[in-house]
């Protein structure tokens, strides 16, 4: 099978680049972002939801 140039010359343009270091990211990825909403919306508002209606419920239970 033939190849695309010789395999002596496989790799150097890429050994010869100089590294650059990452931009810091500002924001999350997608993913990691949505999984936070997720989170935030669903998971901790059940939670607290609960313990609302639980307060809501002694409240009532000791006007009466």
């Amino acid at each position: 099978m033939p190849t695309h140039g010789s395999m002596t010359k496989a790799g150097k343009v890429r050994k010869a680049t100089p590294k650059i270091e990452p931009k810091h990211r500002k924001n999350l990825p997608p993913r990691l972002k949505n999984k936070a909403e997720f989170v935030r919306r669903v998971l901790k508002a059940s939670s607290t939801n609960s313990t609302r209606r639980a307060s809501i419920k002694a409240a009532r239970a000791t006007a009466s």
